[in-house]
């Protein structure tokens, strides 16, 4: 089963030729690598040979000697033979040291168009990458978006769309979990997943001597999707949990967790005042099947999953995503993608006026006339004063 991920392809497409490093960033095993190998089909398509295209996968123990960055160098060199383009796919590029370096030298003395893959949120953010500033452009990959997976399982009609969001709902999209034939082997699937982002992404990564604290926060922040809450309200419930934690660490494994990919930090802005408030976060699960293999028996928060949902699907579209404070209240999302910007609401169901008025009047403190939505798993279209109410299955299927 494969899905082209076009959502994605069509961003990078216009890239393909120029000599700006194409940077694919995303959690483990959420579809990177097949972008890639779909990028390399296209390419073949266009009359490109496999001689001029060199790709290799270092997480691949057959390239092990290529994480060093010299060995890196000559075995590419070697292979570039004459003045045409090569296309050169560098996949999980945070396993070479200083990589950096190295992927400069081949984008300034050869005839290259060069995409990489990283693990690491802030693969770009080290004191090296300072060699391809302003010569890259990047690009977050997520697992399964529900159209995808809709696209995937050739899900039809109404009633096959919201079975399959349910199960989207409970075990998330990352990509590998279609292939799983029973709850027992998806169940493994997910937690080796999860496994290997705390031991290789952050434990290794950041020589983390606490793994049992580590293991609370993580599961803390997994099973609470959608809270709002800082490193001082963390500190107090680990207390109350007889467990003391300093909040330098607090903020330092926060940090990592995020780094990993495994959740994201959503900043909160002044919707009046136009600026980023600090303290206090928003922190979103990159996806949620991860929060079911670690919340067994623990109470369902249908409205959370949703919010959590929508946030994702706003990031796998380009936008940037932050929540809107405004006096008294709260927007959910603030999104915002080049020129645009929008306004949304989550709730589970609109089921009487109070909750209609308290969604909806939420607005009223927002002068502008730019989009503004509520979304919700109510099937009526309960859109009033200018403000747009949608299903938000039908909003996620929306091309």
């Amino acid at each position: 089963m494969m899905v082209i991920r076009e959502r994605y392809l069509k961003l990078i497409r216009p890239f393909y030729e120029q000599d700006l490093i194409k940077v694919l960033v995303g959690i483990r095993r959420s579809g990177k690598s097949v972008i890639l190998t779909q990028i390399i089909d296209e390419l073949k398509e266009k009359g490109v040979d496999d001689k001029h295209i060199i790709y290799i996968n270092f997480e691949d123990y057959d390239f092990e000697e290529l994480t060093n960055p010299k060995n890196l160098h000559e075995y590419v060199k070697e292979r570039i033979k004459d003045k045409k383009k090569y296309y050169l796919f560098f996949d999980e590029i945070q396993n070479v040291s200083s990589w950096e370096k190295v992927i400069n030298s081949f984008r300034a003395t050869k005839n290259t168009s060069i995409f990489i893959t990283g693990s690491n949120s802030d693969l770009l953010s080290s004191d090296l990458a300072t060699y391809i500033a302003g010569r890259y452009v990047s690009f977050t990959i997520t697992p399964f978006t529900f159209s995808e997976i809709c696209d995937l399982l050739k899900i039809k009609g109404k009633e096959k769309q919201e079975e399959t969001f349910n199960d989207f709902i409970k075990w998330g999209g990352m990509p590998q979990r279609f292939m799983q034939t029973d709850e027992v082997s998806l169940k493994t699937y997910l937690r080796d997943i999860y496994d290997s982002i705390i031991m290789k992404d952050i434990v290794k990564r950041f020589s983390i001597k606490d793994i049992d604290l580590l293991n609370r926060i993580v599961t803390y922040i997994l099973t609470t999707p959608s809270q709002t809450f800082s490193p001082d309200s963390l500190k107090k419930y680990f207390e109350s949990e007889s467990r003391g934690v300093s909040l330098e660490t607090l903020y330092n494994y926060l940090d990592y967790i995020t780094r990993a990919n495994l959740i994201s930090k959503a900043e909160r802005y002044d919707i009046r005042g136009k600026r980023i408030l600090t303290g206090k976060y928003k922190y979103y699960l990159t996806d949620l099947g991860f929060m079911n293999i670690l919340s067994e028996g623990k109470k369902e928060q249908t409205g959370a999953y949703l919010e959590n949902i929508v946030y994702n699907e706003l990031i796998s579209r380009g936008y940037n995503v932050k929540i809107g404070n405004i006096e008294n209240g709260e927007v959910d999302f603030v999104a915002t993608r080049f020129d645009e910007k929008i306004y949304i609401q989550v709730a589970y169901l609109l089921s009487n006026d109070t909750t209609i008025e308290r969604e909806f009047s939420v607005y009223d403190k927002i002068g502008d006339n730019l989009p503004k939505y509520v979304l919700s798993m109510d099937k009526f279209d309960l859109s009033q004063n200018g403000i747009i109410h949608k299903n938000i299955i039908d909003w996620l299927l929306e091309k």
